[in-house]
């Protein structure tokens, strides 16, 4: 007996011994590869045990997972970052174990990144989810800024499948600025008004008639007590709460009481400064001190003209909010300075700062910004004007006073481009009316073989005359007030007589369509 249980004590063993070198995987091959799958979560670890005795551990990506044999057939695996990377273990009996390790991020930092989505992009409907280890962004953003954002956040995590939409933004709103920049007289404007001005029914002040303008209607019973005939004056002298600006002005401009300085028209988008300069820079120069450079004279330009820098915004009411900087500014000789033998001019400027709300279209206007001047000229006889008491006889003295005005007109609108493919608009192109090179002869009886040249056809594309009269036509036109309008009749030519007509034919009313036109006589 004894000898029997010591043959079969080798059996076991040696079926151990089988089963040890072909152990049961831990999880199924995979199909592409062949390689079983390992799971660890990203901070976590996972013991990987040997059927034999380990020789070496090779990891692909150090950065997602990190290996370490523990034992002679233990390797343990710590999960690093979020991802995939392969791990190879090689047996001393010359197997190989291939295994695809996926490391899952950890469930708590899934639910911490889409708080801190949630946090971060408040008015964005962001989150991230897992699906077999790699997350996916899913969502809208409302521009590229927020979904760049969420894109960083959930990097975090590995990197994300961005499966994001973002919304499409408008057009951004462009303001057109029309502007006028005007100088007006106020001294001459001050005489005129101290002769005209009177009260009446109907506040009109005067009235009279000049080729560019039409005198006012005037109403009331006390509108001819106060009419005045004056000449080479004004013909706006009716005020009301919608006079004309505009013609104002040019009437002004006519009489040199005013002058356009300039009228810029600039275009910006909402939200950003546009500026417009109309004149020009003057050198003056600078002394620098300290240092090497001390006593050193350099030349830097300073512009003056006009100026206007304005920014707006579009409310959302649709009006305009305008911040606007108009300024004028002239170079000063009288208030200037000589310095090393260069005279260096002064600056008169004139500058104003507001910021208005009003809607497409409307106007407003600036005022108020006055300059006066006095300028005292003296003359005299050389010698004779410097005589005591007798030299007054032989000099003369000028005083002259000038009172001006800066107006500034400004005219904001809310222009938007015109698509593409569409014409201009306030653009036409009329259809020419004859082709070149065709001639016109007289019509020929139907049959009637005739000499001469051969009609040509009109070509397809001209205009019927009678649709021509009609589209030249203005409106409350002779045919529309009841007035008998032209009439076409065909002409009837008898054989023998196609001859070209006279160069200048008499010509006749038109006839009624129901009679008959007609014949020529033979």
């Amino acid at each position: 007996m004894k000898r029997l249980i010591q043959r079969l004590l080798p059996l076991p063993v040696a079926i151990l011994l089988l089963q040890a070198q072909n152990p049961q995987p831990p999880n199924p091959e995979s199909p592409a590869t062949g390689a079983r799958e390992l799971f660890v979560t990203v901070g976590k670890s996972l013991l990987v045990d040997s059927p034999s005795v380990i020789r070496r551990v090779s990891i692909a990506n150090g950065a997602i997972a990190e290996a370490l044999a523990t034992s002679p057939r233990e390797v343990l695996v710590n999960g690093k970052a979020p991802g995939e990377t392969s791990l190879i273990v090689w047996q001393e009996s010359g197997n190989r174990l291939i295994f695809d390790l996926i490391v899952q991020p950890n469930p708590a930092r899934l639910d911490a990144i889409n708080r801190e989505l949630h946090t971060e992009l408040p008015g964005d409907s962001v989150s991230v989810t897992l699906e077999e280890g790699v997350p996916f962004l899913r969502g809208t953003a409302k521009d590229l800024t927020s979904a760049d954002r969420a894109v960083m956040i959930a990097s975090t995590l590995g990197k994300p499948i961005n499966l994001l939409r973002v919304n499409v933004p408008p057009v951004e709103a462009q303001i057109l600025i029309k502007v006028r920049f005007a100088d007006v007289d106020r001294t001459r404007s001050q005489q005129l008004g101290l002769n005209l001005f009177s009260t009446g029914a109907t506040n009109t002040v005067g009235s009279v008639s000049t080729q560019q303008f039409s005198p006012p209607a005037a109403t009331g019973t006390n509108a001819g007590a106060n009419t005045f005939s004056l000449t080479n004056a004004l013909n706006i002298f009716l005020f009301r709460p919608d006079l004309n600006l505009g013609a104002t002005i040019e009437a002004l401009q006519s009489r040199n009481w005013l002058q356009i300085l300039a009228e810029p028209n600039v275009l910006t988008i909402n939200n950003h400064t546009a500026s417009f300069l109309a004149g020009g820079e003057f050198p003056f120069p600078t002394l620098q001190g300290g240092g090497a450079g001390l006593g050193a004279v350099t030349i830097q330009f300073r512009e003056f003209g006009v100026r206007i820098n304005f920014t707006p915004t579009v409310t959302p009411r649709g009006t305009i909010r305008l911040q606007v900087t108009p300024e004028v500014s002239a170079l000063d000789f009288a208030n200037g300075l000589t310095f090393q033998g260069f005279t260096i001019p002064g600056l008169s400027t004139r500058r104003v700062q507001t910021e208005i709300e009003l809607e497409s279209g409307q106007s407003f206007a600036i005022g108020g910004l006055l300059d006066n001047r006095v300028t005292e000229q003296l003359s005299r006889i050389p010698g004779l004007g410097d005589i005591p008491f007798f030299g007054k006889l032989f000099r003369s003295r000028s005083l002259q006073k000038n009172n001006s005005e800066l107006l500034v007109i400004v005219t904001p609108e809310i222009v938007r481009p015109i698509p593409a493919g569409q014409p201009l608009p306030q653009l036409s192109f009329p259809r020419q009316f004859m082709q070149p090179n065709t001639a016109a002869t007289a019509p020929r009886t139907p049959g009637v073989e005739a000499t001469g040249p051969v009609p040509v056809h009109p070509p397809q594309e001209t205009i019927p005359m009678e649709d021509l009269l009609k589209s030249v036509q203005p409106p409350g036109s002779a045919q529309q007030q009841g007035q008998p309008s032209i009439q076409f009749v065909p002409m009837i030519v008898p054989p023998g007589q196609e001859t070209a007509p006279p160069a200048r034919p008499a010509t006749t009313p038109a006839q009624n369509p129901a009679q008959p036109a007609a014949a020529p006589n033979q």
